[in-house]
């Protein structure tokens, strides 16, 4: 470890930093170290003390359920209010300047994408853009009972292009007939004419009209349509297998798609020490500076990807038009419970990942804000920095605290530096005015995460008694008005066309049928983005924002009133007498076989985020939120004997089994059933759920940060 200020620091993260990340802006690296050592100095103090207090209020509460089970609503309520965890009711006004129209106005999916896989993360910055056609063609979108022939299928060709024609008759239709009778698009500055069996006609609304290309000497184009604030274009190229077939000679539906994404340092990343936070903060900053490459084999070739220039059409009145071509990016930080080996004090002491965090990605915005790379990520002039795991105002306040701090020292205007606020914690939700109030200039945007918020949920009302089967979560009635109520608080405080209310991830990656028809209820819900595992995902749940008007559904969310906040301590506990033998076994396979495929990933490989086979052998997007749920589970049912500790660890040594089988075949992967007591994999799974009811919020990332570690040092 090289010492800078006092600082033990990772070599890998020093040599970064000193000849990369400040390669171009105007701090030194003596000064940048000094301020991180000023930052730590100042800020791990408080953040301990509120680590403590989570602690304090966890214990009571603890207290109180083994004394009184889940009590009344009534008497639970007037328990965390006189503890101070239940905060009278506020009703803020945010305040927001500079904020991007992708995040205040457009309404649009958003990708969550692992920093440390810099393709993947190319890949999401570029789902700005996606290609309806692809997306129709390689998935279930559109129903296919046959094998497709090699290379391109006129058969699937053919039912993708009158998928689109029904999806353009939809939204953008003609003024009489059908986009199937075309034979032709001409635009220009006169309008959209389209040339059909039956005559030319226009679009029943001309307003859509966006913009076109001009038919080059190939007949190669383009028409830009517009509807909900979104874009959809119209490409043409007769040359194409596609163009060929087509009616009129189209090549492609290309959707304006992935409107924002979030580039994630926390969750979906397995980051244990300086090597793997540099990897991260690479990818970061050269999105930003708009250098970052991935070098990859494809059909024998080597291709390198890069992110996507800007796209220019002319618009109905002659004068150039010009969209982004990438997604606005966010970064999320990791939450003020983490420390970092990356960098210790002089007396050994890890440092506050969450302020390691900021201070890089801070600094690493700013070739975005002084215009140092091709492209530009904020128009407007902001950092997105999004904040998870935060406990109630107090830690929404430090919050802002740190980025203040921050920008004083980089010399930015204050409130550059905006926050998204992922409302996952139980105390968040109880008191999400009085966070959103601690914020009111910086936030640009709130957001449900069901996943980790069911594992708080499980681990706050832990000694209440037994908890429901993970999958009867979803009726509850804390979900139902956890998930209400985010939308609510947020209208009420004025995030309609100045900030982001989000929704949650779609944890099924290869069921976009499934997807197309349920994912549609978070724009209706009010909700102008939510998470989709891909881009393809990202341009098929485009279409539900241009179906539904965002909004406008928030208009008239705005009168209902807030959802009482009363519902969101109804505990989700469960009657274990009312399961059968067979069923609780099935829980706590199904939980068991959940945690392992994920944890042997993460401790194994380094993998933070992937698609896990469950036991039915469905692909199901798992990261350390789906962990936190399944391992708080199994630990609550064990602390109330639902099941004994000898079922728990015979059920786990034979889905580790099963997931050894899952995973044949896979480079780099090492099998934990020869070797239990031995695999690092297995023994960290196993204490994740040990030590469900006495780890600190019932986190993951301590237990998963120690073995992988381990596994790397043996490795």
């Amino acid at each position: 470890m090289a010492d800078s200020s006092g600082l033990q620091v990772d070599p890998h993260l020093k040599s970064f930093v000193e000849d990369e990340l400040l390669s171009d802006v105007d701090l030194a690296a003596e000064d940048f170290w000094a301020t991180l050592a000023r930052l730590q100095e100042r800020f791990a103090p408080k953040i301990a003390t509120l680590l403590a207090k989570r602690d304090e209020l966890q214990a009571a509460i603890d207290a109180w359920h083994r004394e009184h089970g889940p009590g009344s609503v009534e008497d639970y309520e007037k328990f965390l209010a006189d503890l101070g965890y239940l905060l009278p009711d506020a009703s803020p006004t945010i305040d927001v300047d500079r904020v991007d129209p992708e995040i205040a106005e457009v309404a649009g999916p958003q990708l969550v994408v692992p920093a440390t896989v810099p393709r993947y993360a190319l890949n999401a910055a570029n789902a700005r853009w996606g290609s309806l056609f692809d997306a129709y063609y390689g998935t279930d979108a559109l129903p296919r009972d046959y094998e497709l022939a090699r290379g391109y299928d006129e058969r699937r060709g053919a039912q993708v292009i009158a998928g689109a024609d029904e999806l353009l008759d939809e939204l953008f239709p003609l003024a009489r007939g059908s986009h199937g009778d075309v034979t032709a698009y001409r635009a220009g500055t006169d309008g959209l004419v389209a040339d059909t069996t039956n005559g030319t006609v226009g679009l029943a609304d001309p307003a859509q009209y966006a913009g076109f290309r001009p038919i080059d000497a190939d007949g190669r184009g383009a028409v830009l349509l517009t509807r909900n604030g979104m874009h959809l274009e119209i490409s043409i190229d007769p040359t194409t297998p596609v163009g060929r077939q087509h009616h009129a000679g189209v090549t492609d539906i290309v959707l304006e798609a992935a409107i924002s994404t979030i580039i994630d340092l926390e969750d979906s990343v397995a980051t244990v020490d300086g090597e793997d936070k540099t990897v991260g903060y690479r990818t970061w900053l050269g999105l930003l500076k708009g250098d970052l490459t991935s070098e990859f084999e494809k059909g024998g070739t080597t291709v390198t990807r890069r992110v996507n220039p800007d796209r220019t059409y002319t618009a109905p009145d002659g004068s150039e038009l010009t969209l982004p071509g990438r997604s606005l990016m966010l970064v999320r930080n990791c939450g003020h419970h983490m420390t970092t080996s990356a960098v210790r004090t002089a007396d050994g002491q890890e440092v506050a990942e969450g302020v390691l965090d900021l201070l890089v990605t801070a600094v690493a915005g700013l070739y975005d804000l002084q215009h140092k790379g091709p492209h530009t990520n904020s128009r407007a002039g902001s950092v997105y920095i999004v904040k998870p795991k935060q406990h109630g105002p107090e830690e929404v306040a430090l919050t802002v605290e740190m980025f203040g701090a921050v920008e004083e020292v980089l010399g930015l205007e204050p409130n550059t530096l905006k926050v998204g606020i992922m409302d996952e914690e139980k105390r968040t939700s109880v008191n999400l005015g009085a966070c959103i109030a601690e914020a009111a200039q910086r936030v640009i945007f709130v957001n449900t995460g069901f996943l980790d918020r069911t594992g708080d949920e499980i681990h706050t009302c832990f000694q209440a008694g037994p908890v429901l089967r993970k999958g009867d979560m979803r009726g509850t009635t804390w979900l139902q008005t956890y998930e209400d109520r985010n939308v609510d608080v947020a209208l009420a405080a004025g995030f309609s066309h100045r900030a982001q209310i989000g929704k949650g991830m779609w944890a099924k990656p290869a069921a976009m049928a499934e997807m197309l028809e349920q994912k549609i209820g978070h724009p209706q819900a009010g909700a102008n983005c939510a998470w989709v595992p891909s881009p393809t995902a990202a341009t098929l749940h485009a279409l539900h924002y241009l179906r539904a008007d965002v909004h406008e559904a928030q208009s008239g969310l705005g009168s209902r009133g807030i959802a009482d906040r009363r519902g969101l301590l109804v505990l989700p506990l469960g009657d274990p007498s009312a399961l059968s033998a067979e069923e609780i076994t099935h829980e706590l396979e199904t939980n068991a076989q959940s945690i392992l495929g994920y944890v042997v990933r993460w401790v194994g490989m380094g993998i933070g985020c992937s698609t896990v086979p469950d036991l039915e052998g469905v692909g199901l997007m798992e990261d350390r939120a789906t962990l936190r749920i399944s391992a708080q589970l199994v630990a609550n049912w064990m602390a109330h004997g639902v099941v004994d500790e000898r079922a728990v660890r015979d059920t786990f040594a034979r889905m580790a089994a099963v997931v050894d089988d899952q995973n044949a075949g896979e480079p780099g992967y090492s099998p934990m059933a020869k070797d239990l007591e031995g695999s690092e994999s297995f023994q960290a799974a196993l204490e994740l759920v040990f030590t469900g009811a006495t780890e600190p919020n019932g986190y993951t990332e301590r237990t998963l940060t120690r073995w992988r570690q381990r596994a790397k040092a043996g490795a």
